[in-house]
């Protein structure tokens, strides 16, 4: 008996799956997936020539970069091309004017009727993060000048924050010295006046009076303005209620509807305020060897994070700002600057192609900045005692005594490390003050988030020192982010953070999946959503609704809403003896 044969696939279904199979794999070959944001180590990886876009990367089509309904970071950078030399100099020319009136060699001689009238906004700064610590100093010189009032810096222990390394304008007071004059004018007893400090909290948003209250007609001799860790919480002043505090503000900050026109307040305030210790000095001077400045700083905050795409981000963005002002064959110099030892390795072989490059290796400084002099220990010996530890509101304050030095690897410290990198802690200082003399540009570069208020006071002290008496010097410096682009897959959406310059170009106007960006940047970091492309996310939205503010879509203020906000709220007043008799 025969059995029927069994039918075999026939060449059509062959052909047909092998079809399919061929599309998916082809399919799944030229797929770019690209991680939210990846760490890349690959053991050696940083060994290439020209500079090219990952072929993998999505990157946003010439169509959707001219579309009106969002932006490419480099586009909403058009709008800072140009500088705001004129507008800089004439907050500068109302900085000199306003401490040579209420500085201290003036006030300090002033007779009693008029010293006891005088009024002092304090600055206090913990040692934690240096550009966070640092905008406290500058928010209340800032809020000096508003108020019409002498400047104070709060000094710890009789130290002033982080005072080795850094020298404050004998234009400001010490509290004690305050003190001190309060009682030899006998104030209290000739006038009644009582040496009090009213304070106001900005990240305790639903007490502070940024918004509400006309601080001009505060009657208290002191105001202690907290929390404010970076650029936003001085630019707040520009939404007051009160027309009065409105106008003061806006004469100091400009329009911040105008974003190609706005003061380098910041850097002009640390121009006056603040300048290197000595020692630092000589550390920068060291690296320097008897140039004037580097053409060009690079800060790139990588976290210990390895990034071939941040390197060639960074890469292209130090030739735009070299091409942009070079005139001459000359070598151009580029200074290096990272919280990540291994990044200075991986890109300095491809800078010296075409600059030459520096930076601060302190194991070669001769000298000591952990005890102020240059005739003390070595710096591999550095080690912190542990012993002085003082924590106020909640921050931690490292101060130091004499020949006590500080090993950024001990033990109790170790939690910092990825955020400030292994190096001691007072590199960052001389690091900061070489990166700021550079002449023509800074590019901030990140793993994350990029433009941090680190690398927002290095430019903006750099901007300061290259702008002359002439405003049109400072068209040839620039700020510039580098953005590699697996930053931009979702725009600049993950630009979060108040202390950070992009964070207000962060909402649903910045394009998605963008290519490497190198974008001029802001040296005045906006508070605001007032300007061009600028638009606010939705975590910033609700944020703003515990001050009382609420923001359209586009992110304009809806004033009503703030005026019946501010007619409800409470004022809150908290006062408190600078000192008991």
């Amino acid at each position: 008996m025969k059995h029927p044969r069994k039918k075999g696939p026939s060449v059509q279904a062959i052909l047909l799956v092998c079809t399919i199979s061929t599309c998916l794999c082809l399919f799944l070959a030229f797929r770019s997936v690209e991680p939210e944001l990846p760490t890349e180590t690959i053991e050696n990886p940083f060994r290439f020539g020209t500079i090219r876009e990952p072929e993998t990367d999505q990157q946003i089509s010439p169509r959707q970069q001219q579309s009106s309904s969002c932006a490419t970071v480099e586009k909403m950078g058009e709008t800072f091309a140009e500088g705001s030399g004129a507008e800089s100099l004439r907050v500068r020319k109302i900085i000199e004017d306003h401490f040579a009136l209420h500085g201290a060699p003036r006030v300090r001689g002033l007779p009693s009727d008029q010293f006891c009238r005088q009024g002092f906004v304090i600055g206090k700064a913990s040692e934690a993060g240096f550009g966070n610590e640092m905008y406290k100093i500058l928010t209340a010189s800032a809020l000096s000048v508003l108020l019409n009032r002498s400047l104070i810096i709060g000094q710890t222990r009789g130290k002033y924050p982080f005072g080795e390394y850094i020298s404050y304008t004998n234009l400001s007071f010490t509290l004690r010295e305050v003190k001190h004059l309060w009682r030899q004018n006998d104030c209290e007893g000739k006038y009644g006046r009582h040496l009090i400090m009213r304070t106001d909290d900005f990240e305790k948003a639903s007490e502070t009076n940024v918004l509400c209250s006309d601080w001009r007609k505060w009657k208290q001799p002191i105001i202690w303005f907290q929390g404010t860790t970076d650029a936003v919480a001085a630019q707040f002043f520009l939404k007051n209620v009160h027309p009065g505090m409105r106008n003061v503000a806006s004469l100091l900050f400009g329009d911040p509807g105008a974003l190609q026109s706005r003061p380098n307040v910041f850097g002009e305030l640390m121009r006056v305020v603040v300048s290197p210790s000595q020692v630092v000095e000589e550390a920068v001077n060291q690296v320097l060897n008897g140039s004037a400045g580097p053409d060009v700083a690079l800060h790139m905050r990588m976290r210990m994070n390895r990034s071939i795409r941040a390197i060639r981000a960074a890469l292209n963005c130090i030739k735009k700002a070299l091409h942009s002002y070079q005139q001459n064959d000359a070598r151009p110099q580029v200074v290096l600057v990272s919280d990540t030892p291994s990044l200075i390795r991986d890109i300095t072989p491809n800078l010296t192609e075409f600059a030459e490059v520096i930076h601060f290796d302190y194991k070669r400084f001769k000298g000591n900045l952990s005890s102020g002099s240059t005739n003390a220990v070595p710096h591999q010996s550095l080690r912190w005692t542990g012993d002085d530890f003082i924590h106020e509101d909640g921050m931690i304050i490292v101060e130091y005594r004499g020949d006590e030095t500080w090993d950024r690897h001990d033990a109790s410290l170790n939690f910092r490390v990825k955020d400030w990198g292994p190096a001691p802690r007072w590199v960052a200082f001389v690091d900061f003050f070489l990166a700021s003399r550079a002449k023509h540009a800074v590019v901030s570069g990140a793993h994350r988030r990029v433009g941090t208020t680190y690398a927002q006071l290095i430019a903006a002290l750099a901007a300061a020192h290259r702008l002359g008496e002439d405003s049109s010097t400072d068209s040839r410096f620039s700020f510039l982010s580098s953005f590699q682009s697996n930053l931009l897959v979702d725009g600049l959406g993950n630009q979060i953070g108040w202390g950070h310059v992009w964070n207000r170009f962060a909402g649903p106007l910045s394009c998605r999946h963008q290519a490497h960006q190198c974008a001029f940047t802001p040296l005045l970091p906006p508070a605001w959503w007032d300007g061009i492309w600028q638009s606010p996310i939705s975590r910033d939205v609700r944020r703003l609704q515990a001050y009382g503010i609420h923001l359209t879509d586009s992110g304009e203020v809806v004033g009503t809403h703030l005026d019946s906000f501010c007619r409800a709220k409470k004022d809150i007043v908290k006062i408190a003896p600078v000192y008991r008799h």
